[in-house]
This record gives structure tokens, sequence and C-alpha cells, in this order.
């Protein structure tokens, strides 16, 4: 694993993918269907992530250490189509400004295991990242995740995959008997290992005797590895090198989605 990046890079990153989701959704019709999103068109992916922007920011703006929902902080979504851009525009503007102001150590609540502003400017960078592809496939387009961004991306999901069950129920039914998972990153070196246990599963990435031959190993480009571990690539895709127990692999996938 990584060393998560200073705060100040992260706001940097998470204004750059505001940028790039902004510019695909000037090109595409907001009625269009996205492909990796099934039921959502591209007003609605603008209007989910327009909307954990404003929560985000409403969250790091009152420092509060107890979760606060969208009404509670008077969200409130665009009708008109035309309305639905310069919305998420206030909505990316608001966001880069509570973050920056804020001091990345002040406690503030989270879904994930760091309570601070920090766990707030880092999954900004992903969740837009990961939507600002979503953007682009509704475009017909491949989109590509920095190297070092999707390093970073895996790496979060990674240390939040224990507190996902919220969003992915099915997590918890997620168990086995000591079979081991391996995603690799071809062109960073970034490995990520884990086992399955009676008890659910752990989290070996840099452990010692993690670096063998597991049951079922990924490798591909980081930005796909990303791409895939966010349900973004499929099965089968061939920038995935695929070896051995293919039905854990399976396994995995149907219980981590997200």
């Amino acid at each position: 694993m990584g060393t998560p990046w200073t705060h100040d890079r992260y706001c940097d990153a998470v204004e750059l993918e505001i940028s790039r989701l902004t510019a695909a959704a000037r090109q595409a019709d907001l009625g269009a269907p996205v492909p990796t999103c099934p039921g959502w068109d591209v007003a609605a992916l603008i209007r989910h992530i327009g909307g954990v922007h404003r929560w985000a920011a409403g969250m790091v703006a009152a420092r509060s250490e107890r979760r606060l929902g969208l009404r509670d902080l008077g969200v409130k979504f665009p009708e008109e189509h035309a309305d639905h851009l310069p919305w998420f525009a206030e909505a990316g503007a608001e966001l880069l400004r509570v973050l920056r102001s804020a001091d990345p150590d002040t406690p503030v609540w989270a879904w994930g295991a760091d309570q601070r502003v920090r766990f707030w400017s880092r999954r900004m960078v992903q969740e837009t990242a990961v939507h600002r592809c979503d953007a682009e496939f509704a475009l017909g387009r491949e989109p590509v995740i920095e190297p070092e961004v999707a390093d970073d991306g895996v790496d979060e999901l990674v240390g939040n995959l224990p507190y996902v069950a919220v969003f992915a129920p099915k997590l918890r039914e997620l168990a086995g008997n000591g079979e081991t998972l391996a995603f690799g990153a071809t062109d960073t070196g970034g490995r990520w290992t884990f086992s399955l246990t009676p008890e659910g599963f752990t989290d070996e990435t840099g452990e010692t005797g993690a670096e063998g031959e597991a049951d079922v190993s990924v490798a591909a480009a980081a930005s796909d590895l990303y791409l895939f571990l966010w349900g973004r690539r499929k099965l089968g895709d061939p920038r995935l090198a695929i070896s051995g127990d293919e039905a854990l692999l399976i396994r995995w996938v149907e219980h981590t989605a997200i």
C-alpha cells in the first residue's frame, strides 16, 4: 500500500477531475444512457455526483462528527436539463472552496476508518474520477485514469472495503477457507492481496508470505485494474490478464460490487 498524498494534492486532483467530468457532460446528451450505471442517464449521473459533492462540502463545512443527510444540509436538485451543468459547477466550486479552507486533520464524520477532513479530499478524487469515466463511457470513449491516481484509488478502495457493507450488503456474505486473490498493476508495480476466511476476508497486502502464488490473480495496467475493481471493466475484458480460479474471482466480483 502506498503513502496517501497530501491534502493539497488531493484538492488539486479533485479540481482536475471535476473539469474533466464537466467537459464530458457538456458534450453528452443529458438523456443518453450511462452503460456502466444501468438505469441512469447522464442527467442522473450529474445529479448523483453533484449531490455527493454538496454532501461532502456540507459535512466538512459543518465539521460535523455525526452523519448529516442531504435534507439536513438543505440540498436541492435541478429539475430542468438546462440547470444541471450550472448546478454541478456550483457544487464543485463549493466543494473545492470548503476543502481547501479546511485543516485536513480536523475531526469530521466519515463512512471509512479515517474520521478526518482528509478522508473527504481523497474520497472526492476517486468518486469524481470514476464518474468522470462513466460520463466518458456514455460518449462511447475508453477513459483512462492516470497511473498514480489509479494506484491511490485501489489503495483507497482496499482500505475502505471493510466499511462498505452498507453500500454492498453482499460483502457480509463473502467468506472462504483460506483462498487467496491477488491484483497487480503492471505499469506501477502495485500489488494487493486478499484471503478469504470463515469470518470474511482479510487484506494481506504487504504481509510477509503474501507475495506467493495466489489462487487467482488479475494483472492489468493500473487504470484498467482500478476500473475493474470499481465494476467498470468486466470479466473477459482483454485488458485483464486472469490466471487461476476464475470461479473464485467471480465470487469476489459479485460480493464486492458497490
